[in-house]
Order: structure tokens, then sequence, then C-alpha cells
């Protein structure tokens, strides 16, 4: 092989390794022309079982030692080391939920989001008045009260309808359509009063979860309601139409069971 021939294999070569070229080519050493080579192939490994070798959440009351070191996490919630920290209270278990709730007063919405973030990790139930309350303080932002409402519905729905009531009725309308959207989590009567009125509400996008969550959870037919075409009179028949239906049937009414999609049946 001379040196030209050298040089177009090496050419084909870089080609082939840069993704330039589908397949290998080579020269042979009496031909000018390129032969297709056949590269070996060998399968992924197959998956294998491999033992469970989690640590378990703690279950026990935390000793003084623990407590200090729950508490030394707080700061940490925030910055290079926060998902550590996260993962540290998870490990620390439901005990931990006292300490960690203190993180929902501190000045860092980070750590006071991470903190909620947590509690929904651990499944800290006991934490959920404590996210009552950071979803009702009018003086939180936007982000945090949304998502301590969210998490406080996954872990314990019963506790939450006068959170959503008190949401309902904010000037923020970020804050009503996270509770008019949320609302359809709570498998509970309470929260269908607290919906209707807030069929009116002037913003599209409150006034359509309010709607969509009443349907999914009454599953009461009505006539569509196309909120682009409405007028404020057409909502406030639409309210006073649900209003009418709920007062003829709040006394025997329950929260049918939710749907399930026709791919899990």
């Amino acid at each position: 092989m001379n040196m030209y021939q050298m040089s177009r294999v090496a050419v084909v070569l870089v080609m082939s390794i840069m993704g330039g070229a589908h397949q290998l080519y080579g020269w042979t050493d009496h031909a000018a022309r390129a032969l297709p080579v056949q590269m070996p192939y060998e399968a992924p490994p197959k998956n294998q079982d491999v033992p469970d070798v989690s640590i378990p959440p703690n279950t026990n009351p935390l000793s003084p030692e623990e407590i200090k070191r729950a508490e030394a996490l707080l700061p940490l919630l925030e910055g290079k080391q926060e998902f550590w920290a996260m993962g540290e209270f998870v490990h620390l278990g439901e005990p931990s939920v006292p300490v960690l709730v203190k993180a929902l007063t501190m000045p860092s919405p980070r750590i006071r989001y991470n903190a909620i973030e947590t509690l929904s990790m651990m499944k800290g139930v006991s934490g959920v008045p404590a996210l009552l309350i950071t979803a009702k303080e009018p003086n939180e932002i936007p982000r945090v009260r949304e998502h301590a409402l969210r998490v406080a519905i996954r872990l314990d729905p019963t506790k939450t309808p006068e959170a959503i009531e008190v949401m309902a009725k904010d000037v923020n309308p970020s804050i009503r359509k996270s509770a008019a959207f949320e609302a359809r989590y709570v498998r509970h009567k309470a929260v269908i009063p607290l919906l209707i009125p807030m069929v009116t509400d002037d913003e599209r996008f409150v006034a359509m979860s309010a709607l969509h969550s009443l349907w999914i959870l009454t599953r009461h037919e009505t006539e569509f309601h196309d909120w682009d075409s409405s007028t404020k009179q057409d909502r406030v028949a639409w309210t006073s139409e649900w209003v009418e239906w709920w007062d003829a049937n709040k006394d025997l009414f329950e929260i049918p069971e939710p749907q399930r999609s026709k791919r899990s049946s």
C-alpha cells in the first residue's frame, strides 16, 4: 500500500469515528475501490437483579445529637449541598418534621421551597398543619404558597378545604387559580361551594380551572360554557345554575369515584 492509499484509509477511519460515515470502508492492496467492513456487534448485558441495599427511613424519635444534626441541616437546604441536605432529612424520617418545618419561616424562599419539597419526599404527614399556615400566609411569595398547598393536598387532603377557601379569595389571581385547580384533588364535599363562586372570576384561567374542577368532582352535566364568548352576566347565570343544583343535591350528594383511564383497565 502506497502513501496515497494509506492517507485515504486514515481519512475514512477518522470520518467513521466522528460519525461522518455510516459504514467503515477499507482498500485492498491491488484495488482502488472501497469495500464495506462488518464491525463486530456485542449485545448489551442483560439486566441483573440487584439486591435492595437502600437504608429505610428512621422511625425512632431523634436523639439530642440527631436533633442538633437536623438543625444544622436547615441552612444547607439552599446551595450546592441542598440535595444532600434534603436526602439527610428523608433519612431522618418523620421524627425530623418538627425541625424541618422551622425552615418554613426562614428568610430564604429557596430554603422554604426545598423544605416543602422535602416534606413531600418523606411523606411527612405531620407537617401538613405547617404547610397550610404557609399556604394561607398573604406575605409569602406565590410559588411557595402554591407548592405548600399542593403538597398538603397530596399528604392529607381532608385538612385542606380551609386553606383553599382562603386562597380562593386572595387578591393574586395566580393564588386563586392554584386553589381552583388543586381543589379537584380534594375529594370532599366542602370544596364544592368554594368553587362555585369562582366561576364568575374576572380572570379566565381562574374561572375555567374552577369549572373544570367542578365537572371532575361532581360529574354534573351542564351545557358547554364558552368563557371567551361569554359576558359577566353569562357567568353569573352559570353560577346561579350551579348554586341551584348544589342546593337541591348537597344533602345526598357523594363525591363519585375517580374515573380511571381506559389504558389501565
